[in-house]
C-alpha cells in the first residue's frame, strides 16, 4: 500500500502561507507592505496575547483589548479598503481591487504601555500579535465556512421551489375562476398564464 503522508505534505505546501508574530507596545500601530496583484485573495487569522509577570509568559484573552485592523492601497493614495475593529482573536479577508503595494497595519486598541521581556531578557512589547494569514487567487484558498454556504445555497434553491409552486397555484386559481363563472375566457390554458 502506498503512503499517503507524501500527498498530504505536498497538499500543505500547494497553497502559499504566511504565518509570523510581532510585538506590540500599547496602542502603536505595526504596519507592513504587501506587494499584491489584481484579485488575489488575503485571508487571515490573528490571536493577541497579553505579558503576565507572574508567569512571564503571553496569555491569551487579555481584558478590554480589541484589535483594530486597517488595509489601504499606497498606489491609489492610500484608498482604504479594509477598516476592522474586533476581539483579540478573529479573521479579516479582502480581496485587491488592483494591482499594487498594500499596506497592513494593526493595532492593539486600550492596551497598557508596559514592557514585557524575552526569554533572553531583552525588553519587547506586552502584547504579542500572532498573524496567520494565507495569500492566494479565490479559486485556490477554501472557506472554512464551506458546509455553511452549501446549506445557504439549498436553502435559496428550495425557497425558490416553493416560490414557483405558489406562483402555479395563483394562476391556477385564476383559471379555474374564470371557468367557474362562466366567462367567454375558459379557452385559456394554464400555459397562457405563466
Amino acid at each position: 500500500m502506498i503512503s499517503m503522508l507524501p500527498y498530504f505534505l505536498l497538499a500543505l505546501l500547494a497553497a502559499p502561507t504566511h504565518a509570523l508574530y510581532f510585538y506590540l507596545d500599547g496602542s502603536t500601530p505595526k504596519c507592513f507592505f504587501e506587494e499584491l496583484p489584481k484579485d488575489t485573495l488575503v485571508v487571515g487569522h490573528y490571536e493577541v496575547l497579553q505579558y503576565n509577570d507572574a508567569t512571564r509568559n503571553y496569555e491569551p484573552e487579555p481584558a478590554n483589548v480589541y484589535v483594530k485592523i486597517t488595509v489601504d492601497e499606497t498606489f491609489d493614495y492610500d484608498h482604504r479598503i479594509v477598516n476592522q475593529r474586533g476581539a483579540t482573536k478573529g479573521r479579516f479577508t479582502f480581496s485587491a481591487a488592483d494591482s499594487g503595494e498594500h499596506k497592513l497595519c494593526f493595532t492593539a486598541e486600550n492596551a497598557p504601555h508596559v514592557s514585557g521581556w524575552l526569554h533572553s531578557g531583552q525588553p519587547a512589547g506586552n502584547m504579542k500579535f500572532v498573524l496567520d494569514m494565507a495569500i492566494g487567487e479565490t479559486s485556490n484558498i477554501e472557506s472554512t465556512d464551506k458546509h455553511k454556504i452549501s446549506d445557504i445555497v439549498q436553502k435559496v434553491k428550495d425557497l425558490n421551489s416553493r416560490l414557483q409552486d405558489i406562483r402555479k397555484e395563483q394562476v391556477f386559481q385564476r383559471v379555474s375562476l374564470f371557468v367557474s363563472a362562466g366567462e367567454d375566457e375558459y379557452h385559456l390554458s394554464l400555459f397562457d398564464w405563466l
